[in-house]
């Protein structure tokens, strides 16, 4: 799915248009009222001319600050269209996104990882979307940005060929001492979100903030690991 590009501010645009026209309205009806009194008032009580002075400075603060507001309006409406925009260049392209979560495609989910130490005892667990444990394995992980590929077999043996899984991945050294690990996903955009404030990506049927998006890929190949780290594939199979 791919909303308009364009619709963001409308209803902000409106009431801002409605209260220039109330301004302007307004400040006819007073020059009306200025011009009626001028003639009319009686030669030996003058009107005081520091009274309506200061009505007509108060009228043009308030026109400039609407036209102020007007300018910075349609500045994040340029800005917002330009996000929008870079979100759908991403359509049918591969991206990679902070967060556990990907989907099992052709037989395939994939995650890279980047763990600050090496973690000789972890432990992978792989969950179901309704958070079931589908698989489980003990790998040693070297210190670097890697990938973990899984094929959809379960633990119990029998091939899972689509839907959404959570990885979580407990690294652990030699003396047992949690090792931070940061997760990615990585698919195919497939859609376009740009309804909110924020334009979402859609992977399948994941929702996926611009703002989360680490790397674009034009084509749907996995990317090279980190080239200062050792090429060590993690096969869950």
């Amino acid at each position: 799915m791919v909303d308009s590009v364009s619709g963001a501010a409308t209803t902000s645009s409106s009431d801002l248009g409605t209260s220039r026209k109330t301004i302007a309205d307004n400040f006819d009806t007073f020059l009306q009222l200025l011009i009626t009194q001028l003639k009319n008032q009686n030669p030996l009580e003058p009107l005081d001319t520091n009274q309506f002075t200061q009505q007509l400075v108060q009228f043009t603060s308030v026109e400039q600050q609407l036209k102020t507001n007007e300018f910075l309006e349609t500045m994040m409406q340029s800005s917002q269209n330009s996000t929008n925009a870079q979100a759908v260049s991403y359509v049918g392209k591969t991206v990679t996104a902070s967060g556990a979560t990907t989907d099992l495609i052709d037989g395939k989910a994939n995650w890279i990882y980047r763990v600050d130490a090496a973690a000789e005892n972890t432990n992978i667990t792989i969950k179901d979307a309704s958070g079931n444990v589908v698989y489980t394995e003990a790998v040693s992980l070297a210190a670097g940005t890697d990938q973990i590929v899984w094929d959809g077999t379960t633990s119990s043996g029998s091939k899972l060929t689509s839907g959404q899984f959570t990885i979580t991945i407990d690294a652990r050294d030699s003396n047992g001492k949690y090792v931070p690990v940061t997760t990615e996903m990585q698919g195919v955009v497939d859609g376009v979100d740009v309804s909110g404030s924020e334009p979402f990506i859609l992977i399948g049927d994941l929702r996926i903030p611009l703002s989360s998006v680490s790397s674009v890929h034009a084509s749907a190949s996995s990317p090279a690991p980190d080239p200062e780290t050792p090429e060590t594939e993690q096969e869950a199979a």
